[in-house]
C-alpha cells in the first residue's frame, strides 16, 4: 500500500513539474522567492542552489520582478548559509538590483513563513516561488496550507537548473520528494 502511495505521489510531483516547466509565470510580479537548498555540493556551490538563483537572475533581466528575496538558512553538513551563498552568487553573476536575505529558515515550511514577513516589510504583493520542478508541488501545496498564498498573489517557476537535468539529481530529487510530501503530511504542514 505504502508502495503505491509513493508511486502516486512521485507521477503526481513529476507531472507538476513538467507543467511548470512548459508554463512560466504569465504575469510580472514584485519579487522572486528563491527557496534554498544545500548550500556546497563537492567542495563548490551546490548547483542546484545556484541553478534556482539562476532562474530569478532571469525573471528579474526579462523585467518580471523587481527584487529577489533569498530563503535559506545554515546548511547542517557544511555550516554555510544557504541565503548568503546565494547571494554572493547573484552579485558574481553580476546582479546590481535589490536583494533580500532570510537566512534563519531550514525547511521549506520555514522558508515560506520565515520569508512572509520579509515580503511583508518590502511591501511585496505579487511573488514568484522559484525552486527545483519537482520540489513545486510540495512548495505550493505548503504555501496554500499556511496561507501564504491569500495573503501574496503567487506564481511558482521551475529552475531547469542541472540537476534537474542530470539523471542522478532527478533521481535524487524525485526519489527523495515523495518522502518529503508524505512526512509533510504526516506532521499535517499539507493540511
Amino acid at each position: 500500500m505504502l508502495a503505491v502511495v509513493y508511486l502516486a505521489i512521485a507521477v503526481r510531483v513529476w507531472r507538476t513539474a513538467v507543467e511548470r516547466l512548459d508554463h512560466p509565470p504569465a504575469r510580472a510580479a514584485d519579487a522572486a522567492l528563491i527557496l534554498g537548498n544545500r548550500a556546497y555540493l563537492r567542495g563548490e556551490p551546490n548547483p542546484c542552489l545556484t541553478g534556482r538563483v539562476d532562474a530569478g537572475l532571469a525573471l528579474a533581466k526579462a523585467g518580471r520582478v523587481r527584487m529577489l528575496v533569498l530563503s535559506g538558512g545554515v546548511d547542517r553538513e557544511d555550516g554555510r548559509i544557504e541565503a548568503e551563498v546565494m547571494e554572493h552568487h547573484a552579485r558574481q553573476s553580476g546582479y546590481a538590483g535589490p536583494l533580500l536575505l532570510e537566512p534563519r529558515s531550514s525547511s521549506t515550511r520555514e522558508n515560506l513563513s520565515m520569508s512572509w514577513p520579509v515580503l511583508e516589510a518590502a511591501g511585496v504583493r505579487r511573488v514568484i516561488i522559484v525552486s527545483e520542478p519537482y520540489h513545486l508541488w510540495r512548495a505550493e501545496r505548503l504555501a496554500h496550507a499556511s496561507g501564504f498564498d491569500r495573503a501574496f498573489d503567487v506564481q511558482y517557476a521551475a529552475a531547469p537548473t542541472s540537476c534537474w537535468r542530470e539523471w542522478g539529481m532527478i533521481f535524487k530529487g524525485a526519489l527523495r520528494e515523495p518522502l518529503a510530501i508524505i512526512n509533510n503530511a504526516a506532521n499535517g504542514y499539507l493540511l
